[in-house]
């Protein structure tokens, strides 16, 4: 009985501990089921969430694919950077390459066009006188008849040569169709060719030479013997350099010889210029004692008459003599300097002149007259050569007239407006610096630096006033058009 009654407790007691364990067990799971409740709903909105971004991201990476796409498409050329690149560096090459061929291709083009310009120069004379420029003289002759004899004797030493067969060579003994007389024959005939060949082209370079192509015909005859010796060297024919330099010296004695004859024209001019204005001197030296004379004459008729003269008349008489006395002062004066400047050939004035209106300012002329006025020598140099007078800054009187404008010339030589002829005597410089330089040379001579240029600032005038007109008819014309 006890023992089922321990029985009976042992096993309430062991299924009450199971009820507790499974009441345990059940309330633990249930707070475990809770969590994962909690957590399935935590993360189901978290699902939610994450599902509507991705939504948004899809929408977004459609939108971005899309935005990709249209940018691939306009910047395809230039996506692949290395592809680009490359292609780049293969068309700097290809251009460096053709810049390469160019400057290589002008490189020999420009030889080709010097060569053809120096050629060309030889008969173009306005190419000639730039690119040959200016000729130096190679001879001292002092007359234009020691050029000529100079250049009879070269023609004579050339005829010499032609006839001892020195002038054209050929350096090697040919024989044809076995035989050298033939052989002989032949080179004669061709060496007779170059001759006449070098020859006409000699002649004709001579015969054209002037002032402004005497460089290139040097270069005409020494570029024909060169073609001719190219020639002929299959032949062995050559022209003698002897020869060829008799032929330039004749080029230049020819030259030269043309050259002293047009200056000594230009003195032969000067001297009769200056032989003009000495036989003006002697005629105004002539009209200036006859001059005096005449009030000698009427002066000591006036003292005769005032001798038998007595009253008032006397006193219009002794007016009389004194105003013919002061004029034969004057002429008397006249006389002695006339007579003076006619003896003396140095002597003479010294004029300084501008002329704005046909050159410009800055530019003077300073010259030389023996007349006994100067004044005419000015107006005679404003005469219908020029389309205005000229303006006289300094008339210097001079008992060494040559020597003082020689000076005044250096002074100014570097200014020279026409540096080759020397009779050209206009110089470019302002009248202070003139001025200036004649205060050394000559420091009691006056100097002038008024411009007054009346006929040219009155065209300006003119001109100025027929604009002003012209534009006053356009504008009252043009309400009228309109």
């Amino acid at each position: 009985m006890e023992t089922d009654q321990i029985l009976i407790a042992s096993t309430f007691i062991t299924f009450t501990l199971l009820l507790l364990v499974f009441i345990y067990k059940y309330f633990r799971e249930s707070g475990r089921h809770r969590a994962v409740a909690l957590e399935l709903v935590n993360k189901s909105e978290l699902a939610e969430k994450a599902l509507t971004i991705g939504r948004q991201l899809l929408v977004e990476k459609k939108d971005l694919t899309a935005r990709l796409t249209t940018i691939e498409a306009r910047f395809q050329p230039v996506l692949d950077l290395d592809k680009e690149a490359a292609s780049l560096q293969a068309q700097v090459k290809a251009f460096q390459s053709n810049i390469d061929e160019l400057k290589a291709s002008y490189a020999e083009k420009k030889l080709v066009y010097d060569r053809l310009i120096k050629e060309v120069a030889i008969f173009d004379e306005k190419i000639a006188f730039a690119e040959m420029g200016v000729y130096e003289p190679h001879f001292e002759f002092s007359d234009s008849e020691e050029y000529k004899t100079a250049i009879a004797l070269t023609r004579d030493v050339q005829k010499r040569m032609v006839t001892d067969k020195t002038a054209v060579i050929c350096t090697t003994q040919w024989t044809l169709e076995g035989s050298v007389a033939k052989g002989q024959t032949m080179t004669n005939r061709n060496i007779r060719l170059s001759l006449r060949a070098f020859n006409n082209e000699c002649d004709a370079a001579i015969a054209n030479i002037r002032w402004n192509n005497a460089n290139a015909m040097e270069k005409r005859i020494i570029n024909a013997q060169e073609q001719i010796d190219k020639l002929n060297a299959s032949n062995r024919i050559f022209i003698s350099p002897d020869y060829i330099k008799l032929k330039l010296k004749e080029l230049y004695l020819t030259h030269e010889y043309r050259e002293k004859v047009k200056a000594e024209r230009d003195e032969r001019a000067e001297a009769a210029r200056l032989l003009r204005d000495e036989q003006k001197l002697i005629r105004d030296l002539e009209k200036a004692q006859e001059e005096e004379g005449r009030y000698q004459r009427l002066l000591a008729k006036a003292q005769a008459e005032a001798d038998s003269i007595a009253g008032p008349r006397l006193d219009a008489f002794t007016d009389q003599i004194k105003i013919l006395e002061r004029d034969l002062a004057a002429a008397h004066a006249r006389v002695e300097r006339a007579q003076a400047m006619a003896e003396k050939t140095r002597s003479g004035y010294v004029y300084i002149i501008s002329n704005v209106g046909s050159f410009g300012d800055d530019v003077v002329k300073i010259g030389l007259t023996r007349r006994l006025d100067p004044a005419d020598r000015v107006r005679e140099l404003g005469d219908a050569s020029v389309p205005f007078i000229f303006d006289t800054h300094a008339i210097i009187y001079s008992d060494d007239a040559p020597a003082l404008e020689y000076a005044l010339h250096n002074e100014f030589e570097a200014v020279r407006v026409n540096a080759q002829n020397y009779r050209k005597e206009f110089f470019r410089a302002s009248l202070e610096e003139v001025e200036a330089a004649v205060k050394r040379l000559a420091p009691d001579a006056p100097f002038f630096k008024d411009v007054e240029a009346q006929d040219y600032r009155e065209t300006l005038a003119r001109r100025h006033q027929a604009l002003m007109a012209a534009d006053t008819i356009q504008s009252t014309a043009l309400p009228d058009q309109i």
